[in-house]
């Protein structure tokens, strides 16, 4: 069995924490792993195998997911499958480069099962939740498509709901008799009662010669797309493939669905308000996480960063900080999150809000924004171990590093033209003039941390020239 992760999303419904150019599964949640780090631990559970795992994801979010992988297991290039998509085409275009990765690329048969699941769910205990996949691997090489539904501990609007064939039971599982929309409370409510209705985790199984028929018989677009094409012909037409979800695509209309009911905790994470539902809460019933001082405060969810955050006599409140914003939102309205993103966008002046933190994540480390006037921008750099940023230029503005932590070797153009190279220890520094070619490395064995202060009349991301990048990166 193959554990195929989608780990391409870019929501922003748990803003501010989250944002496009770092969504929700690289996040971590009241302790050091991330929804990412967590999914891939649980689905190891269940192939054994780091090469039994494949990850989806895109250009923008490749170092994330390779950084965030070695961090938990040492790897080498060679053992971790990742996919690049060139282009967002929902879950359905997704499943179908995955098989065809499978096939072409890792040799498995037609006969082979792939779990499909998010990155971005938490579920626990991840030992009985191993025991459900393993059941659905022997569902799906009957020929099934398993879809896993939730034991429904309360009439949730957000999730969509399986109805199962109760009276038409295979094995451990059911058979699906339809899938429903997300409803509104009186319909959700009613969907409780009735015992038989589970939510739509998003999870499925099926062997590969299995969903090709499926593909072929309900989305012929995507099975002619992929059927007699290598791999990287089908990378380089999936712009074609149609934006469409599995659900539309093949679950609403196969008659070998069934849906596997899961008596365990699950949450897909949709807003702050599951975020409090599935964290750990003290006496008072808050959760509290980062540098927290309540007094005579009850029910709320309070996110610090940096600072102490204290409340008075608060209930039932939502307050997420960080860097650059706060967010106080009444319990219970973490779906209107999205409305705040949405006007966020409409500005020039605020949209960069929705897309990236004042933390930068970089494959070589990361920078945060420290202050930022009309003519200058302050930063601090980490370069992890053995890492080089490109050899690159600026037209617009000069940089002044002062080393901080660690040493720095940095390669710096003479006025001649030629690259000459430098060692900089801590609390000493170095001047990169305009127009001057220069790299920053660490070639120590502890990251290196560097003050940056740019100078000049343009201090925006863009204004970069690249000689060398062994990222491989836009070069000149």
């Amino acid at each position: 069995m193959k554990s195929i992760i989608l780990a391409g999303g870019s929501g922003t419904r748990l803003f501010p924490l989250s944002r496009k150019k770092f969504p929700k599964q690289f996040l971590s949640f009241g302790d050091n792993e991330t929804l990412l780090q967590k999914t891939v631990r649980r689905n190891l559970k269940a192939v054994n195998n780091i090469n039994e795992l494949i990850i989806i994801t895109n250009n923008d979010y490749q170092f994330h997911v390779k950084n965030q992988i070695n961090d938990i297991i040492e790897l080498s290039e060679k053992e971790l499958h990742i996919i690049l998509e060139p282009i967002g085409r929902n879950t359905a275009p997704a499943i179908a480069l995955a098989v065809k990765y499978a096939l072409d690329k890792l040799g498995s048969s037609e006969d082979e099962v792939l779990f499909i699941s998010p990155s971005d769910h938490i579920i626990s205990p991840d030992d009985k939740f191993v025991e459900y996949v393993k059941k659905a691997e022997e569902l799906a090489k009957k020929g099934y498509i398993v879809t896993f539904g939730i034991n429904p501990v309360k009439p949730e609007t957000g999730y969509g709901y399986i109805e199962a064939d109760t009276q038409n039971k295979i094995d451990t599982a059911y058979k699906v008799r339809q899938f429903h929309e997300k409803p509104d409370l009186e319909t959700a409510q009613k969907y409780i009662m009735s015992g038989n209705y589970y939510w739509n985790s998003g999870m499925f199984a099926f062997s590969i010669k299995t969903i090709l028929k499926e593909f072929k018989k309900h989305i012929p677009q995507i099975y002619n797309l992929i059927e007699n094409q290598t791999f990287e012909e089908v990378i380089m037409n999936f712009e074609d493939m149609p934006d469409i979800s599995i659900d539309y695509a093949v679950m609403e209309k196969t008659g070998k669905a069934v849906v596997l009911p899961l008596d365990i905790t699950w949450s897909d994470v949709g807003s702050w308000d599951s975020v409090y539902d599935v964290l750990e809460k003290d006496e008072r019933q808050n959760v509290k996480i980062g540098n927290i001082l309540d007094v005579d405060t009850k029910g709320s969810l309070i996110f610090g960063n940096k600072r102490l955050i204290s409340t008075i006599g608060l209930e039932d409140l939502i307050i997420v900080e960080t860097d650059d914003v706060l967010l106080i939102a009444k319990k219970g309205e973490g779906q209107k999150v999205k409305d705040i993103v949405n006007k966020l966008k409409e500005s020039e002046d605020t949209k960069d809000l929705t897309e990236f933190h004042t933390t930068v994540f970089r494959p070589w480390g990361s920078y945060t924004e420290l202050e930022k006037g009309e003519r200058y921008k302050i930063k601090r750099i980490t370069v992890k171990p053995g890492e080089a940023l490109s050899l690159q230029m600026h037209h617009h503005r000069s940089e002044h590093w002062v080393v901080v932590k660690g040493t720095a070797k940095v390669i710096l153009e003479d006025k001649e033209g030629n690259l000459k190279e430098y060692f900089i220890h801590e609390n000493e520094s170095i001047y990169v003039p305009k127009s001057t070619r220069h790299r920053l490395i660490n070639p120590g064995k502890i990251p290196l941390e560097i003050i940056e202060v740019q100078v000049g009349e343009y201090v925006e991301e863009d204004d970069i020239v690249r000689y060398d990048d062994k990222y491989k990166r836009n070069l000149k």
